[in-house]
């Protein structure tokens, strides 16, 4: 086993292949900000020909990020490679990521080669990656439902052309944790030019066995995980960073590695993924659901109490949860409120601290007690939405009864300057005010997702509404967010906060 594992996340590439979970160019470059302050290795900032918006992603990612390598994906052949190494060449780490399927059904299937056909591609376009980068990553697509001497072959020939890095992804999660050690096992010792190439592992979850799958690579031999944030990607996902990282954490005494991962920020950087994407953390998701730290039972609780070691393996302040009682309400000053938010690991600028107060305030009025919950939301609220956005909230009415028509009456203002304003009907007061945006912005939307979540306990919780918008001309998509102790006044605000993304997106 290696000493210390390379974290390979690709959150902004695979992660965004999820359906809803698109992000704009300043949410790309926020996540990537963010992870690095997590410690990752390698940032796969997107597929470079896959539009020219991943390639303005990846180049300014590229620009920006310090530590880790940066990494686009490309298929083997040749303008992707070009691509990929144009949207990646500032980067201080520059990585291609090359990849080709090796399976009989996607050689046959998919891509019409025979192996023959295939190893040559992959072995011709290595060799050129490397003309261009000196960090060239093989993947060998479905490399679990391929013939084993046949993957032997065509890893023994790319690390021959130049590749530094080879992965043995289980593309569709068919494999087992015993195979693929197995796997891991026959490759390090039949490809006899092991010894100049790091093994990645990139596990998908369709049968929930990525982050078992993956340590178990790690047993075998492998040197590299790729992951993401809370698990998102295709299908089912992937193997999720925080899940792997924290079982080679909690048990040194098994796998004998470690990463580079500061795991005071997972907490921290799940939060930022789930409001950006739009995809809500399960509440029993491992490390980092809301229930990863609670105890409910009697007996769970007099043990906490007596030895937190009977019922936590690992702390909450180790992945970065807060541990804190604290209770800000209504007459907590501007001091404790800053303080509040630092120890709950958010940074901001006095012109911002001045706006949250504000809203801490407004929501103060309307709840008893403010919860670290509410806090983190109004934080996660500010870092998401647009710093300029073209439509915000004036005002708005809305009535409704079991002997009346739902009605919304809704003014915004446009660049903070003009003003628009209608009423409209609708089957709900929610339905109603989407209406009205529509109206007022003059675009027709589909809704593809409407999500409410509780934030905080009791009658007085607020309503986190994410939502996912596609405009119908364009069918470009976004996602919005609102927070609010009222649900229609949170849908309005994820609406706009949609709608202002999109206005970007489309124009």
């Amino acid at each position: 086993m290696a000493g210390t594992i390379k974290i390979f996340d690709t959150t902004l590439r695979d992660g965004e292949q999820s359906p809803g979970c698109s992000m704009t160019l300043k949410e790309k470059i926020q996540i990537a900000q963010q992870l690095e302050k997590l410690g990752v290795d390698v940032i796969e900032a997107g597929f470079a020909i896959s539009s020219n918006e991943d390639f303005e992603s990846i180049s300014e990612i590229a620009k920006i990020v310090k530590n880790a390598s940066v990494a686009s994906l490309a298929r083997a052949a040749k303008p992707d490679v070009d691509r990929a190494w144009q949207a990646v060449k500032h980067a201080k780490k520059p990585r291609i990521h090359i990849f080709i399927a090796t399976s009989d059904i996607h050689l046959e299937y998919k891509l019409k080669m025979s192996r023959e056909e295939a190893l040559k591609q992959a072995r011709e376009m290595v060799a050129y990656g490397k003309s261009l980068c000196d960090d060239i990553e093989f993947s060998a697509e479905d490399a679990t439902r391929s013939d084993k001497d046949y993957l032997v072959e065509v890893f023994t020939s790319v690390i021959d052309a130049g590749a530094t890095v080879i992965n043995v992804p289980d593309t569709v999660g068919f494999t087992t944790p015993t195979e693929y050690y197995d796997l891991i096992s026959y490759l390090k010792k039949n490809v006899k030019n092991i010894d100049k190439a790091t093994i990645s592992v990139h596990c998908h979850n369709d049968l929930g066995l990525s982050v078992a799958n993956s340590l178990a690579a790690i047993k075998a031999g492998a040197g590299q995980v790729e992951c993401t944030i809370n698990g998102i990607g295709e299908r089912a996902g992937n193997a999720a960073l925080e899940e792997v990282v924290m079982s080679l954490e909690v048990r040194k005494d098994i796998f004998g590695t470690t990463t580079n991962i500061n795991t005071k920020e997972i907490y921290r950087s799940s939060n930022l993924v789930s409001s950006i994407t739009g995809s809500l953390v399960q509440a029993n998701k491992a490390i980092v659901g809301k229930n990863a730290f609670a105890h409910e039972a009697g007996i769970h609780q007099h043990g906490v109490m007596t030895n937190k070691k009977t019922y936590e393996i690992m702390t909450p302040q180790s992945v970065g949860v807060p541990q804190n009682s604290f209770v800000l309400g209504k007459h907590s000053g501007k001091h404790a409120f800053s303080n509040k938010l630092e120890e709950l690991g958010y940074s901001f600028e006095s012109e911002q601290i001045e706006e949250l107060f504000v809203a801490f305030k407004n929501l103060a009025d309307k709840k008893k007690d403010i919860s670290d919950l509410d806090l983190e939301a109004l934080a996660q609220n500010k870092i998401t939405r647009n710093s300029k956005p073209k439509y915000t909230i004036q005002n708005f009415t809305f009535n409704s009864g079991s002997a009346i028509t739902p009605t919304v009456s809704l003014s915004l203002f446009v660049d903070k300057k003009e003003n628009i304003q209608t009423v409209c009907h609708g089957d709900g007061l929610v339905d109603a005010a989407f209406k009205a945006i529509e109206e007022l912005v003059e675009r027709e939307y589909t809704l593809c997702k409407y999500v409410v979540k509780g934030i905080g306990d009791g009658e007085d919780a607020q309503g986190q509404v994410s939502i996912t918008l596609k405009d119908k001309l364009t069918q470009k998509s976004a996602n919005g967010y609102g927070l609010a102790t009222d649900v229609v006044e949170a849908s309005i605000k994820a609406y706009l906060h949609a709608v202002n993304k999109l206005e970007i997106l489309c124009n």
